[in-house]
This record gives C-alpha cells, structure tokens and sequence, in this order.
C-alpha cells in the first residue's frame, strides 16, 4: 500500500482546520478576538460549556498555536497567537483563493 506523502502546507492547514472545526473552539476564538486582550479565567462563565470542556478546548486551540496563554498568579491568562492567527489566515486565504479558480465540472 503506497503511503501519501503530504507538503508541509497540507499538513499545517489540515491542523488550522481540525482545531477550527468545533464550534466551541471557534466560539472561543470569536470571544478572543471581540476582547481584542488576553482573558484570564472568565471564558468559562462566556460559553454554556462545563470548566473541563472548556479547558480540553483551549488545549486543542494552545497546541495548534491559534492561541497562547500564560499563567498569571493562580489563572491563565489566553489570548490570540498574533504570528500563527495570521499565518493561519494567509494559508486559508490562499487554498480558498487557489480552489475558487477551479473551472466548474459536474
């Protein structure tokens, strides 16, 4: 069986888009961007979501780099990764760009 052999574009998009792909992470990242600041410990009380479910989001959005927190005293504080969110947008733009050139078939 012949394994695919994938371009580090491909790869970095699909983890944009698995950790875009819930809408409780992209609800976390909406509530990020509409603060325009880092949020510390109040995300929890924006979203009909248990402290748990919340915090196995926000791992998922930290480890795709969307976001960074830092631990301020006994909270973490989360906010936009400016560089990846960026970097993450560009990539979209591009492969949406790209496949709307496609001409039409079926």
């Amino acid at each position: 069986m012949k394994s695919p052999e994938y371009t580090s574009t491909a790869i970095t998009l699909a983890a944009f888009a698995k950790a875009l792909a819930h809408p409780a992470r992209a609800s976390i990242l909406q509530l990020l961007l509409k603060k325009k600041s880092c949020i510390c410990g109040s995300i929890v009380d924006e979203l009909p979501l248990s402290q748990s479910t919340v915090s196995q989001h926000l791992k998922e959005l930290k480890e795709a780099g969307l976001i960074k927190g830092e631990i301020e005293g006994v909270s973490v504080c989360y906010c936009i990764n400016e560089k990846v969110w960026n970097h993450a947008a560009q990539l979209m733009q591009s492969f949406f760009s790209e496949t709307s050139k496609q001409s039409a078939c079926c």
